[in-house]
C-alpha cells in the first residue's frame, strides 16, 4: 500500500500539478502544523471494465426461436444481436460480429445449441453450454443468399433454402455442405416456364423423414422424395405463399397466401386444395370468391388429442379495417378468437407439450414477438388470457429520456418500494407460472441493493430494483397527474413550449436516505415528492411560480438594478440576504401585450387523491418574461436536512424552502458574482434578440425539421444523428438537448461536428459564441456542510454552485432551529463571495474530511408524515434538528476538507478553508468529460469519468492519479451521453438502444465474480421418450418411417459440394466445438465433459445419468466412441 502526501506532487500527474502548487501547499501547512498522510489505497489492478448484462427489449426484433426441452427462448434482431432468455432473472446477450440482421434461429433441440441465419448469408452454430455462448462455426454462402432454414428434430443436417429456389444441405456438426443438392428446376414441373421464386418453407413429412416439402414464394409446393431424387407430388395456387404447416400424422397440410386465405391440402390430392379458407374476408353470397384480404403471414397447424386442432395464424385482415391494430387470430372448432397487439408482429410460436412432430401436439400458449414487446398468450384458459411477463422489457414503454443509477442503497429501500408497487399492478392475467424456464440462476456474489431510476417522455419515474444483476420494476409514478391534460391539440395552452411530451422528465434528484425525491421537467417545472405509506388526499396542490429573467442593462453594474427596457423587474437583483417570501414578483403583462408570468403547464385546481408511494410536496414552475418562454433547467439539488431545493439554468439560480414553500433566492447567475465578476459582458435586452427556448424543446414552428431544432448554447454535442433510432426518440433526442449531460461551450464543438447539422447555429441570433458568456448555465449544485469562507473556523451549510464557464460559487446558508422554529423562522440565504475556476463547464462536486473519506451531505432519516405524532413524539420532533452525517460535525475545528471539483475539462481537488488547489488533474485537451462521478469502490473512492472520445477513466482521490484510462465506445448518439452513469463499487450503465439498458463494471473484483454470477442457459434435461409407434399402425406402412441421412448426404454417397459455393469460417470453440457438438450417446458424455470443463466444475450427478444412458446403450456404446474419435462420418443417434 503506497502513501502519498498532500503536500507532494505526484509523479503520475500530468503537467497540470505545478511547483507553483507545491509552494502553496507548503504555505498552507507551516512547518509546525503538519497535515497528517491520507492513505490511498486504490491501484490500477482494482479497476477492469467489461459489460455485464444487458436488460430490456431487443431492439428491432426480427427472428425468434424455443427450445421445447430445454424451455428457452431466443430472440434475434435486424443489428445482428441475439437475446436468450430462460427463467426470470436468467437472461443472455450474444453479438454477431458483423451487425447483420437475424433472419433465423433455429435450435438443436435439447443439444445445448442453436444456428442463426443471417441476411449477409452467412449461418453460425452457438454453443449454449456455457455462460457466455460462442460461435463453434460459421458458414459464408457465396453465391445464392439464403432465405429459409429448417432442421429436423434429433438430426445433424440443416436443409438451407436460397433465393435462387435451389436448397443445400450443412452438417451441423462439421459446419461442411453436403454434395447433394435439391436443385429448383428438377423440383418444378419440367412444363413450367417460369422460375417459382425464393424458397420460403422447408419441412419434412412429420411421418416419413424421406419426403420433404418445399414452398416457393410463386406458390407452387412440392413433396420431394429425398431417396429417389425426385418429386412425388406438385401443388400450386394461384396466390404467393407466405408460410406452410404440417398436421402431425403427415396427411395434411395447410398454406399461407398473400391474399389472406388459407389452403388445406390432401398429400396425395394435388390437383386442388380439399378446403380454402379466408378467416377475415366478408362471405359474399351466390358464392362468389370473398373479397382479398392483407396477406396471412404465418400459419400454425397443431392439433390436441381431445378436441379440435388449432389453426393460428398472424395478418390477414380485410383491407378495410384501417387503422386496426395488428391481430393473431387462434381459430379453435368453430370459433375465431382475434387478439389485437399493440404493436406490430414480427413473428409468433407455438409452444408445445412434445418436441417429436409426429406426436399430438397438445399446445398450451403462444408467443407472440412484437415490434416493441413480447407476449405469451394462454390457449388453455377461456378468453386466451396473457401470462404476465417477468422480464424487464418494458423500460421504453414510453421512451427514456434519463437514468439515475445507486448502488449500495439502504437495505429497507427496495421492500418500501415493492411494497407500494404491488398495488400498481394490473389483473387480468394468466393464473399459471410463466412456462419459459429454463436455466439456472448465478450465485449473488453481490449482496448489496442496487436501484436504477429511469424518466420518460410521458413524465413516469420508474423504480427497478437491479441488485446481483437482475432487473425487476419496483413502482411507477406519473407526475403528470399534478397538471391538467389538454383534451385534444386545439384546447392546448399556447403556453407550451414543447410540440409533444411537455411532461417529459430532465433530471432526476433523489436522496435514498431520507427518500425524497425532486424532478425537474421539459416545461421548466419542478416537482418535489415525499414518499408515504398511505393514502392521502390533497385538497389543494401547493405551488410557486418562480421568475427567472436574465438580463444585463449596463457593464459597471451587473447586478442590474435599474429598470429593464422591458417593463419586467428582475426578481431578487441584489446578492444580499433574501427574505422569503410566498410568490416571486406579479407584474401581470407586458405593456405591448407580450405573454407575461404565465407557466407552461395549469396545476389542477381540484383535490388530488395520491396513493401510496411518492406524493407532491410542491410543484415549482418558472414562467415568461415579457413573451419569452422560461429556459430548461440545467441543473437540481435537494437537500432534505436543509428541507431546500435548488435549480438553475442558462439564466439563473433560484432556491427555494419547500418546508415553508417560499422561494429564498432568485438570481441571474452574473448576479451570484456580484462585484467579482471575471467577464466583461455586454448589455443585452432580450427583445432586442428573441431568446431560444432552451435545450430540451423550440416555440412551435412546425415545419423546422428535428435536426435543425434550436441548439442552447450549453447544450452540448450531439453525435452524428442516428437515423435507426424510433421516430419518437429521434425527435426527442434532437429537441431534447439536454444540457445536464452535455453542459459544452461552444468552443468544444468542433469536437463531434462531423457531417452534423444538429450543430448548426440556432434560428435565434442570440445565441451566437460571442454571446456565449453571457449565456453562463448553471450546470452543478451540490449541498454539503464544509468551509464556506478562507477565514472559516468551523463548517457550515452551504451550497456549491458549478457553471458552463468553470466557475465554482459558494453560498452560504443560514438554518433556524429545527422542530417548529424551522417553520416559523426564515433561512437566510446569502453569496459568500467565494470564487473557483477550473476549465470547461463544472460537472461533479464532492467534499473529503482530513482521512480522505467521502463527506455525504447532510440527510434527514425518512419517517412517515401522513401519520399524527403522539404528544412526546413531538416533544422530540421540537427538539430535533436536522443532523448533518459529516464526519467534520464530530472532528476538531482545525481539521480542514478538501473539494473534489471536476469540470468536462479538468479535474481540482480543493484543500479548506484555505482554498489552495492541492491536486489538479488534466483529464482530456481534445475531448470532454460528458459524465463525471465521485464513487465509492474497495473501502475508498475515486474519480470516474466518461469521455465523449469513448474513453472511461478512473482517477485516485485525493491525488488524481490516473488509475484507469480505457477506450469503450464513442459518443455516437445522444442517448448515451444523456443516459451515461456511475455509481459505487464499481457499477455503470447508460441506454445502449432505446430499448435496452447496458450495464457494465469498472471493479476487478467484479469482473473475476461475474462468471459466477451469471445465469446457466443449459441444463442437462432428459428427451422425452418418443410416442408409442403402436398407435400409428396402418399410416404410412406401419408407422413414421425413419431415414438414414447419413448414407443420403455423405460424402460417400453424394461427393463433396463446390468450394466455390461456401466458405467454412472455424469459431473461436475450435476443435473443441466438434466435441461439443457430437452426438451419440457417448457424444453426450463427451459435451457433458466439455462444458464442465469450461466452467471448471465437478462432474457430479451428470456423469451418474450418463453411466445410466451408456449401460442402457451398451451395443451402441463402442461404435460411438470410435466416431466421435474420428470427427467424421458419425451417426447421429436416437434416444
Amino acid at each position: 500500500m503506497r502513501k502519498f502526501n498532500i503536500r507532494k506532487v505526484l509523479d503520475g500527474l500530468t503537467a497540470g500539478s505545478s511547483s507553483a502548487s507545491q509552494q502553496q501547499q507548503q504555505q498552507q501547512h507551516p512547518a509546525g502544523n503538519r497535515e497528517p498522510e491520507i492513505q490511498e489505497t486504490l491501484q490500477s489492478e482494482h479497476f477492469q471494465l467489461c459489460k455485464t448484462v444487458r436488460h430490456g427489449f431487443p431492439y428491432q426484433p426480427s427472428a425468434l426461436a424455443f427450445d421445447p426441452v430445454q424451455k428457452i427462448l431466443a430472440v434475434g434482431t435486424q443489428t445482428g444481436a441475439l437475446r436468450l432468455f430462460g427463467r426470470p432473472g436468467v437472461e443472455c446477450y450474444c453479438q454477431h460480429d458483423s451487425g447483420a440482421a437475424v433472419i433465423q434461429l433455429q435450435f438443436l433441440i435439447n443439444e445445448g445449441a442453436l444456428v442463426s441465419a443471417l441476411a449477409d448469408d452467412t449461418l453460425h452454430l452457438w454453443n449454449l453450454r456455457q455462460k457466455r455462448p460462442a460461435i463453434l462455426h460459421s458458414l459464408k454462402f457465396c453465391r445464392e443468399r439464403v432465405t429459409f432454414c429448417h432442421l429436423p428434430f434429433q438430426s445433424k443436417w440443416l436443409y438451407v433454402g436460397t433465393e435462387r429456389g435451389n436448397i443445400h444441405i450443412v452438417n451441423v456438426e462439421s459446419f461442411t455442405l453436403s454434395g447433394y443438392v435439391i436443385m429448383w428446376n428438377k423440383a418444378i414441373e419440367l412444363s413450367s416456364k417460369s422460375h417459382p421464386g425464393p424458397v420460403v418453407h422447408i419441412s419434412d413429412n412429420p411421418m416419413d423423414e424421406g419426403k420433404l416439402l418445399i414452398g416457393f414464394e410463386s406458390g407452387t409446393v412440392v413433396l420431394w422424395d429425398l431417396k429417389s431424387k425426385k418429386a412425388d407430388y406438385r401443388y400450386t395456387y394461384d396466390e404467393a405463399i407466405h408460410s406452410v404447416a404440417w398436421h402431425h400424422e403427415g396427411k395434411q397440410f395447410i398454406c399461407s397466401h398473400s391474399d389472406g386465405t388459407l389452403t388445406i391440402w390432401n398429400v396425395r390430392s394435388p390437383a386442388k386444395p380439399i378446403q380454402t379458407i379466408t378467416p377475415h374476408g366478408k362471405q359474399l353470397k351466390d358464392g362468389k370468391k370473398p373479397e382479398p384480404c392483407k396477406p396471412i403471414l404465418k400459419v400454425e397447424f397443431k392439433t390436441t388429442r381431445s378436441g379440435e386442432p388449432f389453426i393460428i395464424l398472424s395478418g390477414g385482415l380485410s383491407y378495410d379495417t384501417v387503422g386496426r391494430r395488428p391481430c393473431l387470430t387462434v381459430m379453435h372448432g368453430k370459433s375465431t378468437a382475434v387478439l389485437e397487439m399493440d404493436y406490430s408482429i414480427v413473428d409468433f410460436l407455438t409452444l408445445c407439450e412434445t418436441p417429436y412432430p409426429n406426436d399430438f401436439q397438445e399446445p398450451y400458449a403462444v408467443v407472440v414477438l412484437l415490434e416493441k414487446d413480447l407476449v405469451l398468450i394462454d390457449l388453455a384458459q377461456n378468453g386466451y388470457p396473457i401470462f404476465e411477463n417477468p422480464y424487464p422489457l418494458s423500460i421504453h414503454e414510453s421512451p427514456v429520456t434519463c437514468c439515475e443509477y445507486f448502488a449500495d442503497c439502504p437495505v429497507d429501500l427496495i421492500p418500501a418500494l415493492y411494497s407500494v408497487g404491488a398495488r400498481q399492478k394490473r389483473q387480468g392475467y394468466s393464473k399459471k407460472e410463466w412456462p419459459i424456464n429454463g436455466g439456472n440462476w448465478g450465485l449473488g456474489v453481490q449482496s448489496y441493493p442496487e436501484i436504477i431510476i429511469t424518466g420518460h417522455a410521458d413524465g413516469s419515474v420508474k423504480f427497478w430494483d437491479a441488485s446481483a444483476i437482475t432487473l425487476q420494476v419496483l413502482y411507477k409514478l406519473k407526475t403528470s397527474k399534478v397538471f391538467e391534460k389538454s383534451r385534444n391539440k386545439d384546447d392546448r395552452p399556447n403556453t407550451d413550449i414543447v410540440d409533444e411530451d411537455p411532461y417529459a422528465i430532465q433530471i432526476i434528484s433523489w436522496c435514498p436516505e431520507s427518500r425524497m425525491l425532486c424532478i425537474a421537467g421539459v416545461s421548466a417545472h419542478v416537482i418535489i415528492y415525499r414518499f408515504s405509506k398511505q393514502e392521502v388526499i390533497t385538497e389543494v396542490i401547493p405551488m410557486l411560480e418562480v421568475r427567472l429573467l436574465y438580463e444585463i442593462n449596463d457593464v459597471e453594474s451587473p447586478e442590474g438594478e435599474q429598470a429593464p427596457p422591458l417593463p419586467t423587474p428582475v426578481g431578487g437583483a441584489t446578492p444580499q440576504p433574501i427574505p422569503p417570501q410566498s410568490h416571486p414578483s406579479t407584474s401581470s403583462s407586458s405593456s405591448d401585450g407580450l405573454r407575461d408570468n404565465v407557466p407552461c403547464l395549469k396545476v389542477k385546481n381540484s383535490p388530488l387523491k395520491q396513493s401510496p408511494g411518492y406524493q407532491t410536496e410542491l410543484v415549482i414552475q418558472l414562467v415568461w418574461v415579457g413573451g419569452e418562454p422560461p429556459q430548461q433547467i440545467t441543473s437540481l439539488a435537494v437537500n432534505s436536512s436543509y428541507g431546500l431545493v435548488v435549480f438553475g439554468n442558462c439564466n439563473g439560480i433560484a432556491m427555494v424552502d419547500y418546508l415553508q414553500k417560499a422561494v429564498l433566492l432568485n438570481l441571474g447567475t452574473i448576479e451570484l458574482y456580484g462585484s467579482n465578476d471575471p467577464y466583461r459582458r455586454e448589455p443585452r435586452s432580450p427583445r432586442k434578440s428573441r431568446q431560444p427556448s432552451g435545450g430540451l424543446c423550440d416555440i412551435s414552428e412546425g415545419t423546422v425539421v428535428p435536426e435543425d431544432r434550436c441548439k442552447s448554447p450549453t447544450s452540448g454535442s450531439s453525435s452524428p444523428h442516428n437515423s435507426d433510432d424510433e421516430q419518437k426518440m429521434n425527435n426527442f433526442i434532437e429537441k431534447a438537448k439536454m444540457s445536464r449531460k452535455l453542459s459544452l461551450p461552444t468552443d468544444l464543438k468542433p469536437d463531434l461536428d462531423i457531417k452534423d447539422n444538429s450543430f448548426s447555429r440556432s434560428r435565434s441570433s442570440s445565441v451566437t459564441s460571442i454571446d456565449k458568456e453571457s449565456r453562463e448555465a448553471i450546470s452543478a449544485l451540490h449541498f454539503c456542510e464544509t468551509f464556506t469562507r478562507k477565514a472559516d473556523s468551523s463548517p457550515s451549510p452551504c451550497l456549491w454552485v458549478g457553471t458552463t464557464l468553470g466557475t465554482v460559487l459558494v453560498i452560504a446558508l443560514n438554518l433556524p432551529p429545527g422542530g417548529e422554529q424551522r417553520l416559523l423562522q426564515p433561512v437566510i440565504v446569502s453569496p459568500s463571495g467565494t470564487i473557483l475556476r477550473l476549465k470547461g463547464a463544472i460537472l461533479r462536486m464532492a467534499f473529503l474530511d482530513t482521512t480522505g473519506c467521502l463527506v455525504p451531505p447532510a440527510y434527514e432519516s425518512w419517517r412517515e408524515h401522513n401519520v399524527p405524532e403522539e404528544k412526546d413524539e413531538k416533544e422530540k420532533l421540537k427538539k430535533r434538528r436536522p443532523v448533518s452525517v459529516s464526519p467534520s460535525s464530530s472532528q476538531e475545528i482545525s481539521e480542514n476538507q478538501y473539494a473534489v471539483i471536476c469540470s468536462e475539462k479538468q479535474a481540482k481537488v480543493i484543500s479548506l478553508p484555505t482554498q489552495n488547489c492541492a491536486y489538479k488533474q488534466n483529464i482530456t485537451e481534445t475531448s470532454f468529460v460528458l459524465r463525471g462521478d465521485i464513487v465509492a469502490l474497495s473501502n475508498s473512492i475515486c474519480l470516474a469519468c466518461f469521455c465523449a472520445n469513448g474513453h472511461i477513466m478512473t482517477f485516485s482521490l485525493p491525488s488524481l492519479r490516473p488509475l484507469l484510462d480505457v477506450y469503450y465506445l464513442p459518443l455516437t448518439n445522444m442517448r448515451i451521453a444523456r443516459t451515461f452513469c456511475f455509481t459505487n463499487n464499481g457499477q455503470a450503465l447508460y441506454l445502449v438502444s432505446p430499448t435496452e439498458i447496458q450495464r457494465l463494471t469498472y471493479s476487478q473484483e467484479t469482473c473475476e465474480n461475474l462468471q459466477e454470477m451469471l445465469g446457466e442457459l443449459f441444463t442437462p434435461v432428459e428427451t422425452p421418450e418418443a410416442p408409442n409407434r403402436g398407435f400409428f399402425k396402418g399410416l404410412f406402412g406401419g408407422g413414421a418411417q425413419s431415414l438414414d441421412r447419413e448414407e443420403l448426404f455423405g460424402e460417400s454417397s453424394s461427393g463433396k459440394a463446390s468450394r466455390s459455393l461456401a466458405q467454412h469460417i472455424p469459431g473461436p470453440g475450435g476443435i473443441e466445438g466438434v466435441k461439443g457438438a457430437a452426438s451419440g450417446v457417448v457424444g453426450e458424455l463427451a459435451r457433458a465433459r466439455l462444458a464442465l470443463d469450461e466452467r471448471g466444475q465437478k462432474l457430479g450427478d451428470l456423469e451418474e445419468r450418463t453411466a445410466a444412458m451408456l449401460s442402457s446403450a451398451d451395443s451402441f456404446s463402442k461404435h460411438a466412441h470410435e466416431m466421435m474419435l474420428k470427427y467424421k462420418d458419425k451417426k447421429w443417434y436416437q434416444f
